[in-house]
């Protein structure tokens, strides 16, 4: 929620008279959410349907962690256009989540709430996790968690992976696990159990 000092500009933006100020000091009682590109959070441009109408870009980027839940992005928006009495919210443009999730329309709770899950992730595990549903179709985040497998230089560097893991293969095969065909294992293992695509592993179901 909102500190008192952005409520102070809040109230005074209500009372001011000049249009130009008044959106001054809107931006001024939201500023504390204002995005920082350089922490890469995801960020919307909020503008309004009306001002874009009017030739008027004025608006803000808005980062989406620093306000934490659904219900304090929505407030800040509204403040920031609150010279409008039910202002028409209008997302101009979005940067660090994935594209599917943006519509210039509206953002509702449950896409938030993606929205979120996507940024707790590490970078390389964000760049997974976009490789995941473009392979998949799929965007559920914990689907992605419970089949990721990791960064691998090859199919066959994830098959020696999984035989170093799971099977000791000199008791087994003696003096002849030197000849055990790595290839042709991964080849099987990633017809049909898992999926290989620019260096990341996935189980395919």
């Amino acid at each position: 929620m909102q500190n008192n000092k952005s409520l102070e500009f809040l109230s005074l933006a209500k009372e001011e008279n000049n249009y130009l100020g008044k959106l001054i000091l809107q931006k001024m009682s939201v500023e504390d959410y204002m995005n920082d590109s350089e922490d890469s959070h995801p960020a919307v441009y909020v503008g309004t349907y009306s001002k874009y109408n009017d030739g008027m870009l004025f608006g803000m980027w808005v980062d989406l962690v620093k306000c934490g839940d659904y219900d304090t992005f929505m407030e800040v928006c509204h403040n920031l256009h609150a010279d409008e009495e039910d202002p028409e919210l209008m997302y101009q443009d979005f940067e660090c989540f994935p594209e599917a999730w943006y519509s210039e329309s509206g953002i509702d709770e449950d896409t938030f709430d993606k929205i979120m899950e996507f940024a707790a992730l590490d970078e390389d595990d964000r760049e997974a996790y976009e490789e995941f549903v473009d392979a998949f179709s799929e965007d559920s985040i914990d689907k992605f968690k419970e089949r990721f497998m990791g960064k691998w230089d090859s199919e066959e560097a994830f098959a020696e992976h999984i035989i170093d893991e799971c099977y000791d293969l000199i008791g087994i095969m003696g003096h002849l696990a030197s000849y055990f065909d790595y290839k042709a294992y991964a080849r099987d293992l990633f017809i049909e159990d898992y999926y290989f695509t620019e260096g990341y592993v996935f189980r395919r179901y």
